[in-house]
């Protein structure tokens, strides 16, 4: 099915309870939270859509950039190559260290997602991997359009289904029914493939939401606008000040505590990927949320755009 991300869909805006209580502590409070009426593309951008672009303006990426040591205080300086980080499934482990299956790859960007001799070929309508928070914006601005705010986007991936689990419902899998791309097995050593897919598949190849938004869960993961905020903010008392178009935190906010020599912004992506799995990452849903650093981009995480009016 040919699905295309210059395609938009009108999404009305109004109030929705945005976050949960019910999972991981960075989606509590749930609270309600307004959005303005805008639009979104259909699907994520593509490895083709990217193409187009950076055959347009010969942009380059982050990750076919060598890094700032700047930005590494006590990196080795033969690690400040053009690269990126890559997944890689390994045959056991000996303990949740996700550095046990995430590898940093010297070559790896967009067109060589995995480094190496990987290549896209078989692979224009699939998402476009390896992009950095700066990628993905410059495509929008190339095209007219604009990341999503965090709220934008979990509004949308709802699909009008407000107290849903899912974008589809209460069930991961209704009736056998596969509406993700998502890992199913024991992550991150045994991948069943039941839906036909090891990695990332073509965008359209599940079902649409409610809003014929597809792959707004799984797949790939997907940048927003908005900075890194380690919980929402308490709930309004009264319903005069429900925050409308909610912008998240700050850059400094953002920071990680685990890392304080690194000064690096990290903006919320959204909506899980091909390797989130019930034993280890159950953020395929729309109220889950997650950090990454604005300058990292990996084997999982793309993007789409809005246009507001």
């Amino acid at each position: 099915m040919a699905i295309s991300a210059r395609e938009q869909v009108w999404i009305e805006g109004g109030t929705f309870v945005m976050g949960s209580d019910r999972h991981y502590p960075e989606e509590a409070p749930a609270h309600p939270a307004k959005v303005d009426g805008f639009w979104i593309d259909v699907a994520p951008v593509t490895n083709r859509q990217f193409a187009e672009f950076v055959a347009a303006t010969g942009y380059v990426t982050l990750a076919e950039s060598p890094s700032d040591p700047k930005d590494y205080p006590g990196a080795p300086a033969h690690m400040m190559k053009a690269g990126s980080v890559v997944f890689d499934p390994p045959k056991r482990i000996t303990s949740r260290d996700p550095a046990q299956w995430w590898n940093f790859k010297f070559g790896a960007n967009w067109r060589r997602p995995y480094g190496g001799l990987s290549n896209l070929r078989g692979k224009l309508d699939h998402p476009v991997l390896q992009i950095a928070y700066a990628d993905a914006k410059a495509y929008a601005a190339w095209a007219g359009k604009d990341l999503p705010t965090e709220a934008e986007w979990e509004f949308a991936a709802k699909g009008g289904l407000e107290s849903a689990e899912f974008a589809w419902g209460d069930e991961l899998v209704p009736d056998g029914r596969f509406m993700a791309n998502t890992w199913h097995g024991v992550f991150p050593i045994e991948n069943l493939k039941p839906d036909g897919f090891e990695r990332t598949s073509p965008v359209g190849s599940f079902p649409p939401n409610g809003y014929g938004l597809y792959d707004m869960i799984g797949n790939v993961w997907e940048w927003t606008n908005d900075y890194w905020s380690s919980a929402h903010p308490a709930p309004a008392q009264r319903a005069c000040c429900i925050p409308a178009n909610p912008r998240g935190g700050s850059a400094e906010e953002s920071f990680d505590p685990t890392q304080p020599q690194i000064r690096i912004a990290r903006r919320v992506v959204k909506g899980g990927s091909h390797l989130c799995a019930p034993n280890y990452c159950r953020r395929y849903r729309p109220a889950a949320r997650h950090a990454q650093e604005e300058n990292s981009a990996t084997t999982h995480i793309g993007f789409r755009c809005v246009r507001r009016p």
